[in-house]
């Protein structure tokens, strides 16, 4: 290795401190998006809302602006050029809509914040799952025209169920940008309808009203994302006089970093470098890399050489909890590095497990969950098939005892322990072929002890790996 261990723990205690740089986030960027059933199409417009910022910023010069605008305007979509400094790929830029996780870095002058636009539509929510396991904070950004905040935010809208995601998966900062006000002419009554609607509802979902901003903005004419300038703003400055977007994503504060637990590194991406070997992208959940590293694989019994690690075109000595980064990889075929698998010290395994006790919190649905149910398991980028083989106990969410033992069904807003069983895949072999997964105790390593689960296209619980282990491996 390049460094001793205990130089790069003291560079990484000091970086995390603050010292002379500024400290980092991941942000995490959620809002609506669906086609409605004319086949209009209905966005809040998110990726508009981050093209644009970058440009007041200056991280976007103007020969891009222009290039995104005439290609934009060559295939007919010329109000989508602001988004296609995220969205960048060919069938994104055709549908008009974000399908994978984008990266983006910007700085404030206080912060170094890596932005992750998650997809919108309900198609891609296991990829917006995949970015959001990575963020610190979020932002959502809602759509203030009539009838387009309705429809995301009634029962069973992309508002309430991204809002549940994010808080389930650890985050809990979110600034609620509430975009498209130039469409109802700047309406201070419209704009607080839309708070009104949603503090009750983030209150219910587990965020702290004081870790909760509201700011009106409009994208497309970048009002009050850095000032509140241009055609417009005269009529938003006779009612509102308070921070813009990016005075609040300054203030944005960063949690608690674990680098002194074992290096967990959850797989978000594979791919091969044009000159550098097999590469893997993720998040550094707890401890660090450093270059030299030798690293294990799992599940699998593989290990890996760090050859370098890179963040944003620069390349690193070393990569603490936190840091969303680029390993480049050798002494390992890439067969056997698959998205979901986590790198960890050889002398520090992470547990794998086929069967685990957790502790869930059921969400609104309309149909309980039964012992025996067939779910969709989702931990960091992984989604496994599983089943609810046991339904515990029901738990009084306050105090955290048992109200009854081995109810019938769970319903909705229940809070209970259940045991979780990997399945096969349909369509593969016996059951002895179910592949564990890594997976540790919430109360040992957080960000590696949360699960969601889904049904149907909808999540309907979110929860932690208890202490009890069943099957582990």
């Amino acid at each position: 290795m390049t460094m001793a261990r205990e130089k790069v723990l003291e560079e990484a205690k000091q970086t995390l401190q603050g010292g002379k740089d500024k400290r980092s986030v991941n942000l995490v960027v959620i809002g609506k998006c669906f086609y409605h059933r004319f086949e209009r199409h209905v966005d809040a417009g998110k990726s508009t809302l981050m093209g644009r910022l970058l440009y007041e910023l200056g991280i976007m010069d103007e020969k891009k602006r222009v290039a995104n605008e005439r290609a934009s305007s060559k295939i007919g979509k010329s109000s989508f050029s602001w988004a296609w400094e995220f969205d960048g790929t060919t069938e994104e830029r055709d549908r008009g809509i974000t399908m994978d996780v984008a990266l983006q870095t910007m700085t404030t002058p206080h912060r170094l914040i890596t932005i992750l636009d998650a997809p919108g539509h309900r198609d891609f929510i296991p990829n917006m799952i995949s970015g959001a396991s990575q963020a610190d904070c979020a932002l959502l950004v809602v759509d203030a025209a009539t009838g387009e905040f309705e429809a995301g935010f009634e029962r069973g809208g992309q508002t309430r169920e991204h809002l549940l995601l994010v808080r389930s998966l650890g985050v809990g900062q979110v600034i609620v940008a509430v975009n498209k006000l130039d469409q109802v002419q700047w309406e201070q009554a419209r704009y607080e309808d839309i708070c009104s609607l949603l503090r009750p509802f983030l209150l219910q979902s587990g965020f702290q009203p004081s870790k909760t901003k509201f700011v009106p903005v409009g994208a497309m004419s970048g009002i009050n994302l850095v000032n509140r300038e241009g055609e417009g703003a005269e009529v938003l400055v006779t009612w509102y006089s308070g921070p813009t977007l990016v005075d609040y994503l300054d203030e944005l504060e960063p949690p608690t970093r674990d680098i002194m637990a074992p290096l967990r590194f959850p797989i978000a991406n594979v791919f091969k470098g044009q000159a550098t070997g097999t590469a893997v992208a993720g998040r550094v959940c707890s401890g660090l890399v450093q270059v030299g590293e030798r690293l294990r694989v799992l599940p699998g019994d593989e290990t890996a050489i760090v050859r370098s690690i890179e963040a944003e075109t620069n390349y690193l000595p070393w990569a603490a909890a936190g840091s969303s980064v680029t390993l480049y990889l050798t002494a390992i075929d890439p067969v056997h590095l698959n998205i979901g698998s986590v790198l960890c010290p050889p002398s520090d395994v992470i547990p794998l497990a086929r069967s685990f006790s957790a502790r869930i919190i059921v969400f609104d649905i309309q149909i309980p969950i039964t012992s025996g149910a067939s779910i969709e398991l989702f931990h960091h980028s992984r989604d496994v098939p599983a089943s609810i083989t046991k339904l515990s106990a029901t738990i009084d969410r306050a105090t955290g005892t048992v109200v009854k033992k081995n109810p019938r069904v769970l319903t909705k807003s229940v809070s209970a322990e259940v045991q979780i069983t990997l399945r096969s895949p349909a369509y593969s072999g016996p059951a002895t072929s179910v592949q564990p997964i890594p997976l540790e105790p919430f109360s040992v390593n957080k960000e590696m002890g949360r699960i969601l689960i889904r049904r149907g296209g909808e999540t309907i619980a979110a929860g932690t790996k208890t202490h009890r282990a069943l099957h582990s491996i």
